[in-house]
């Protein structure tokens, strides 16, 4: 039997050095625990960025994946399948918007979402060809293709990746003001996370998103909000947007979406935007499939149904007030929402990855994000006591590192 050292050697020689990931080899997970290849168990407190926030192996998202693969796994969208309605359906009735469009991956979605918007400019608000403009922000994460890193304020993203797709414009994430100055009648939407997980769980300041939506209607631009890691429970609401009652025109959903079994992805939208699209302009061999479909209404409906929403506002609430009462002077600040948790460290803390490989040998999963910042995000399934059982171990490294 191969050792994990074995199984770090052979990715490490034969793999692309495109992640710097911890070293632990896990085989197997169940709920919010996973196994390495040398039985020790660990509690995965990162969720691979929210696509497990049912958990891992969810029985009900299995049984769906199971059966439809034993039935019908892909058909292209050049035909109709009997699981794409049923998933549009169930995904229509929890969010409210009445039109989808299915893709695989996150980056797809975004990318799915800037034409979109442009196709709006163009066709509806009157923005002359090739002159659309979308604001964005700074901090932003919303994948690395080559639109999207062209407004990325990451250096790493973009050296070296160039030439860029123009028409971007970045301003300073949390400030309302900044935007309003730079609204033109080019401006064909505000693209914005509600939260930014990857930027080190930034959380703006209040009545942020109330003021876009209020900018976006007086200047008759499209609000689009991604919500790939923070939708679908993680910040102890269905979208992040309802903690202030924000409805976006456009709404980008992945990752927790396939139940963390299967990439799926999707754009919402109201039928005045999304009807723009005419067959052939847009779409994807995998997206909609049959097999994602499945999942997708399955990892909905096991959201909705077993009050993972609920028990992330629980016990989002009681994480952070607890991790705020930890005495170290290591720590900066705790910040968040819900399960979507960020604990930054002073810089002369040396940085959080030490402190990440300190709680892997305590059996707590987390990973490090902008350098200073652990970013804690177990599944939604969660309980009080395995919430407990981290704390006590958590406390352990941050005193003492």
């Amino acid at each position: 039997m191969p050792k994990a050292r074995d199984y770090i050697d052979l990715e490490d020689r034969l793999g692309a050095h495109n992640y710097r990931p911890l070293d632990v080899v896990l085989t197997r997970g169940e709920g919010v625990w996973v196994y390495d290849v040398e039985g020790r168990r660990y509690l995965d407190c990162l969720s691979s960025y929210s696509a497990l926030n049912q958990g891992h192996a969810h029985p009900r998202i299995l049984r769906a994946l199971n059966d439809q693969a034993a039935r019908l796994t892909l058909t292209s969208r050049a035909f109709r399948n009997d699981q794409l309605g049923l998933f549009y359906q169930t995904l229509t009735d929890a969010t409210g918007y009445p039109r989808v469009l299915p893709m695989n991956t996150g980056a797809e979605a975004v990318e799915t979402a800037l034409k979109l918007a442009r196709k709006w400019a163009y066709r509806v608000k009157g923005v002359p060809a090739g002159q659309a403009q979308i604001i964005t922000f700074s901090g932003n994460f919303h994948g690395r293709t080559i639109s999207i890193v062209s407004f990325s304020s990451e250096a790493l993203y973009r050296e070296d990746f160039g030439p860029f797709t123009p028409g971007f414009v970045t301003l300073p994430y949390g400030d309302a003001r900044s935007v309003e100055a730079a609204i033109t009648p080019n401006t064909a939407a505000i693209l914005v996370e509600p939260i930014q997980g990857e930027a080190g769980v930034i959380v703006p300041p209040a009545g942020f998103l109330t003021r876009l939506r209020e900018i976006c209607n007086r200047n008759n631009v499209l609000l689009m909000a991604d919500e790939i890691q923070t939708g679908l429970g993680r910040t102890g609401a269905l979208l992040a947007c309802n903690h202030e009652s924000v409805r976006a025109d456009v709404m980008i959903l992945g990752k927790a979406l396939g139940g963390g079994v299967y990439p799926v992805s999707a754009v919402l939208a109201d039928e005045a935007v999304m009807d723009l699209f005419r067959p052939g302009e847009h779409g994807s061999t995998f997206g909609g499939n049959p097999l994602a479909a499945a999942v997708g209404r399955e990892a909905v409906r096991v959201i909705l149904e077993e009050g993972l929403v609920e028990n992330a506002a629980t016990l989002g609430e009681y994480f952070i007030e607890r991790l705020a009462e930890i005495p170290s002077r290591h720590v900066r600040e705790v910040r968040g929402k819900g399960l979507l948790v960020g604990v930054e460290l002073h810089p002369q803390a040396g940085g959080a990855r030490r402190f990440c490989e300190a709680l892997m040998g305590e059996g707590v999963l987390a990973k490090e994000t902008h350098e200073n910042v652990i970013r804690f995000a177990p599944p939604l399934v969660i309980d009080r006591p395995t919430v407990d059982w981290a704390l006590e171990r958590i406390a352990r490294v941050l005193k003492g590192g």
